[in-house]
Parts: structure tokens; sequence; C-alpha cells
């Protein structure tokens, strides 16, 4: 059972930034430094699967907009669905008046983001050493379908 929340605790957080070491720090060689930014002014969630806690992600407001950011799976929970779940509980949880959703997407997740109406916008480019595509959410495609 895949559920994800909006998280309320701090031991909830400590399994986020737990996460997001294993799959960022660790697995993807991001610099720790660059990980860890812009936490409290962030409104984070947890992915759990059958209870057990395996995905992270976050969104915060910027001067742009809103940025959904540090979507993150386990690897032993990938291809299980929790990254869908996992984007559509922070779009559900977005200011119902957003304006200019966006995200810098690694390669291999844009198909993901596109299945809620991301497009991709501008040129590739790195960050934290990773290949990146800025995609921005168009024409509130997903306020449509929920």
């Amino acid at each position: 059972m895949i559920e994800v929340k909006k998280v309320s605790i701090e031991s909830e957080l400590e399994d986020v930034f737990a996460i997001r070491k294993t799959v960022f720090v660790v697995e993807q060689n991001c610099p720790p430094e660059l990980e860890w930014e812009h936490e409290e002014e962030s409104v984070h969630f947890i992915g759990l699967v059958d209870g057990v806690p395996a995905g992270a992600s976050r969104w915060r407001k910027t001067e742009k907009g809103f940025k959904l950011e540090r979507f993150a799976v386990l690897k032993e929970y990938r291809g299980k669905g929790l990254g869908q779940a996992l984007v559509e509980a922070v779009l559900n949880d977005l200011p119902k008046d957003s304006h200019y959703i966006y995200l810098h997407a690694q390669l291999d997740a844009m198909s993901l983001y596109s299945k809620f109406g991301f497009e991709k916008e501008g040129e590739q480019f790195e960050e934290a050493g990773i290949q990146h595509f800025k995609m921005i959410l168009k024409a509130s495609s997903f306020r449509q379908k929920v």
C-alpha cells in the first residue's frame, strides 16, 4: 500500500532527510552542501510503502512561483507508483491560486512529470553534477484532472 503524507513531526522529517541522503548524496554523488538548503521554508512530504518510509519530496514558494523539489524514491521501491503518488500529493497541496508551478527535472524523471502536464522549457543544464531541464506546469493541466 502506498501512502503520502505531509510531514508533521520531527521523526518524519528525519526519515525524509535519510531518504534524500541515500538517493542524492550516496547514490547520485550530489555534494551534501547543495542538498541541505531551503529546508525551513519548504513543505515536506514522506512517501510510505506498506508503512515503510520509501520516498520524499517538497515544495516551496520562490520569487518566480511554486517550485517542486527533491523527489526521491529509494531504489528498492522504484517502479511501484510511489513517484507518481508523491507528485500528485505535492500538486494537491499547493495553494489553489498557485501560479507558475515549476521544477528542475533530472532527465530520467521527465516522463513522470510530463504525465502531470509539465513541459520542458529552455536548454539542458547541470545542477549538482546531474543534467536537468526546467519544466513548467502548463495551463493548469493538473488542476483540470483533480
